[in-house]
């Protein structure tokens, strides 16, 4: 069995680790530690959980170690680049608790607080600097950070910074490095952008896969409860009751939809908080804080924050609602079972989630097994199996005229040809009588003796058209 003394590692690392209580490397960190100890570029595939952040940090602080340098004025000598703030927090965490033993610098920086004290911060460089691609490129544009000097680029949770809308302020900041650095890219999977963005950046690079792409973790017990939308919030009142729900994430689709959870919860007594993208840096790291510190049960989060999580001891993960990605699926569960621990996945579907359910099971290339609901029968109904020829069964109910159930009651309109819909003629209908036309009223001659004539009617010989002339009402207003 490999272990970390085995890897050639600085004694000051050794050290570290022995602290942290590791010895014995994950599969990603054992092939890629010495590839990258020789400064080989790297393309690693490897879900959330698996050690990557280790798998990169120590062979930084390796070359670090073993050639130091002074380091660049408003600049660094190893660039980070991470998604969110979270996980950019936790990443320069893990590179302080590796290299507390070494004499070297680090900082983070990230969007949601003052910029000022992070200029500051980058006046005199560092050797080790995380950030946020938008952040990072704020402060280039202040010249308050140059990247000439880098030597090692990473590129952490690629797939989650393209899905963000970031592939273009990373191209700007990669196009600022040296072209003699060394370039590591690491992603939980690999669609086609991907790949392109490993060719343009990495040369020769060794490719490191210790698992299938967008596979889920295999210590996650994955279970699918069907309720209706409406019953959701109670569903999850339900499973507090559990007393094996220790400690628990809970991931919703929207922002408005994770603070309407945490309020329907604390009605209940239950504590949780909320962690999204409209919460200030102060809350979020709040947040967190407490969930690790075991003073919330509950942290409910979006999908923004989902790779951005690292917490051990996460009993289950509940998809309170399911994502229209299906790997925003595999990065949910992934927050629990990690470091070699098993956990618990329950995710609630409603009727209009049967399509993401399809799509998730299609991806993962496994089906999920259906749990009853707490609440008892009748709260959701499961997919019907389709039959070839005929409408999908997921589809609303419709009557006989083809309308929705819920306009049964609804008055139908005519069509424009003039005819009528088979509602209108239906047996004991009020339409069924035939259709009422206007007809012009003929001029029945001249009237009687003393007789009004009719308004629609001219004066007696006089062609008001041809001669162009409009009856006005003369003498009103007029003194």
């Amino acid at each position: 069995m490999t272990t970390f003394a085995d890897l050639n590692l600085d004694e000051k690392l050794l050290r570290a680790l022995k602290t942290e209580g590791y010895t014995v490397p994950t599969p990603i960190q054992a092939q890629s530690i010495p590839p990258l100890m020789t400064g080989s570029d790297l393309l690693g595939i490897a879900q959330t959980g698996t050690g990557k952040t280790a798998s990169f940090a120590l062979p930084i602080l390796q070359r670090l170690l073993r050639d130091p340098k002074p380091t660049p004025r408003r600049g660094c000598r190893a660039l980070i680049l991470s998604p969110t703030r979270e996980l950019a927090g936790q990443i320069h965490e893990s590179f302080r608790s590796y290299g507390r033993f070494a004499k070297l610098s680090s900082e983070v920086v990230y969007g949601g607080v003052p910029i000022g004290r992070q200029t500051r911060a980058l006046l005199n460089g560092v050797d080790i600097l995380v950030a946020t691609p938008g952040r990072l490129l704020d402060l280039v544009n202040q010249r308050a950070v140059h990247l000439g000097d880098v030597e090692v680029l990473v590129l952490d949770e690629a797939d989650h910074m393209l899905d963000l809308g970031f592939i273009v302020d990373i191209r700007k900041l990669v196009a600022m490095t040296s072209i003699k650095r060394q370039t590591m890219l690491f992603s939980a999977t690999m669609p086609k952008d991907i790949a392109e963005l490993a060719s343009a950046f990495l040369r020769n690079p060794v490719r490191v896969e210790v698992t299938p792409v967008a596979t889920t973790a295999e210590r996650v017990e994955q279970q699918i409860i069907f309720v209706d939308t409406a019953h959701k919030q109670n569903l999850l009142h339900k499973l507090m009751d559990d007393p094996t729900i220790d400690r628990a994430l809970v991931f919703t689709r929207t922002k408005h939809g994770a603070d309407k959870v945490v309020k329907r919860l604390e009605e209940k007594g239950i504590r949780a908080a909320a962690i999204h993208g409209n919460k200030s840096q102060p809350q979020r790291e709040r947040a967190l804080a407490d969930f690790k510190a075991g003073k919330l049960r509950l942290l409910i989060a979006t999908d923004i924050a989902a790779r951005g999580i690292d917490v051990d001891n996460v009993s289950h993960v509940i998809n309170f609602d399911l994502p229209n990605m299906p790997e925003s699926y595999v990065h949910r569960i992934g927050r629990t079972a990690r470091a070699g621990a098993t956990g618990i996945a329950i995710s609630f579907c409603d009727r209009e989630e049967h399509s993401f359910l399809r799509a998730i099971e299609k991806v993962t290339r496994q089906q999920i097994p259906v749990v009853e609901s707490p609440l008892g029968p009748g709260l959701g109904m499961p997919p019907q199996p389709r039959v070839k020829g005929q409408p999908s069964p997921d589809k609303p109910r419709t009557t006989r005229s083809g309308r929705p159930v819920w306009q049964r009651n609804r008055p139908e309109k005519s069509r424009n040809d003039g005819s009528r819909t088979p509602s209108e003629t239906a047996p004991g209908s009020r339409r069924d009588d035939p259709p009422r036309t206007k007809e012009a009223r003929p001029y029945q001659g001249k009237p009687a003796q003393g007789a009004r004539p009719p308004r629609h009617a001219a004066p007696e010989g006089r062609d008001m058209a041809r001669e162009g002339k409009v009856q006005r009402n003369r003498g009103f207003g007029r003194s």
